[in-house]
């Protein structure tokens, strides 16, 4: 039996500045985005490479805007990663290392969406 993450709801307060956050500035794919009458819409993004989506929407049940926490993004070059985000206009924080004898060296970055959710992209050296 596969259990598979595949969507991770995200609270927002504004659809439309949440998707224009992830799809022009975060770069993710945009999947759907469907209205079912004025009290229901859903939009649902995928990072480019990820098996896993995030979704988001008015009329969806779940926590307060800003309260989903320290989602990672996995990437191979935390620097280029960095790059490519700031050079669409993000503020992403400065990368940090975490190291202890005998592993392999992890790398962070960490940045927040309009509504103060966050993330965080991460680098495990090979050793």
């Amino acid at each position: 039996m596969d259990f598979k993450l595949e969507l991770i709801p995200i609270p927002v307060t504004d659809v439309d500045r949440a998707r224009d956050f992830y799809e022009r500035q975060a770069g993710f794919n945009v999947d759907h985005d469907f209205a079912f009458g004025d009290e229901f819409r859903i939009v649902q993004l995928t990072p480019p490479g990820s098996a896993c989506s995030i979704a988001f929407g008015k009329g969806m049940p779940g926590g307060a805007p800003g309260s989903v926490q320290m989602l990672h993004l996995v990437v191979d070059d935390i620097q280029a990663a960095r790059a490519e985000l700031v050079g669409r206009g993000m503020e992403v924080a400065e990368v940090e290392a975490m190291s202890a004898e005998g592993k392999p060296d992890v790398f962070y970055a960490r940045f927040a969406d309009p509504d103060g959710n966050t993330w965080t992209l991460q680098q495990i050296s090979a050793s």
